[in-house]
């Protein structure tokens, strides 16, 4: 069972191979391009394929060897996590792979049990407008469970939360909380989370993670001159 891993949801894209006997390689872009082994940036939909042809070279295997396409689904870059989706869509269409989904939040919180952050710890990304997805989990050396589940929160109300029961962690939390812990959602944890059969959510209509409601606006219309 070959499994392709893309997690796009953070300024930290990735992408993984993984099999029963483990991740068998991962691509990371960051801004100075790919971490290990093939640097350089890419951008775009052009950059994720060559991310793919990377991974899959570094596995020694070939796109028809890929039985499953595992996709980090979110909170955090909708615009990241949707063009991870569409890729995999794509793929699933020329060769009928088998696509399955993957809440970045419990792979941030298998990342941080991965890192020995034992006892609590609060997931927390980036929700944009002063505001933050968090999730509470609690974290041992045998594996973790949800204490409270996702919701979005304001800055100040995190702020409030901070240091007070246990220890914030995800991408980029130390720009509004300085003693967090940096843990980006990472492919090779997708991967290994689907090998294990944990966290994962089937289907063809994938959506992203995303707790706000959708609202449209509509537009008022214009009078004419002659009104």
């Amino acid at each position: 069972m070959a499994i392709l891993a893309l997690e796009f949801s953070s300024p930290r894209r990735s992408v993984a191979v993984a099999a029963a006997g483990g991740v068998l390689g991962e691509v990371i872009e960051t801004g100075a391009g790919f971490q290990p082994g093939n640097l350089f940036r890419p951008a775009g939909a052009t950059g994720a394929f060559r991310m793919i042809e990377a991974v899959l070279r570094e596995a020694k295997l070939a796109r028809e060897q890929i039985e499953i396409l595992a996709i980090g689904l979110g909170p955090g870059s909708y615009t990241g996590v949707r063009a991870a989706l569409a890729l995999a869509q794509g793929w699933r269409l020329a060769r009928e792979t088998k696509l399955l989904g993957v809440s970045s939040i419990e792979a941030i919180a298998a990342q941080a049990q991965s890192e020995k952050i034992f006892g609590r710890a609060e997931v927390v990304i980036d929700a944009q407008r002063d505001e933050f997805y968090l999730a509470r989990y609690e974290i041992t050396a045998n594996g973790w469970g949800v204490v409270e589940p996702l919701k979005i929160l304001t800055l100040a109300e995190v702020k409030l939360r901070a240091g007070v029961d246990g220890v914030l962690v995800g991408p980029e939390v130390t720009r509004w909380f300085p003693d967090g812990r940096t843990i980006f959602p990472s492919a090779a944890t997708l991967a290994r989370l689907v090998v294990k059969g944990e966290g994962l959510v089937s289907g063809e209509k994938l959506e992203p993670i995303y707790l706000r409601e959708t609202n449209f606006v509509k537009t008022v219309p214009r009078k004419s001159d002659a009104g």
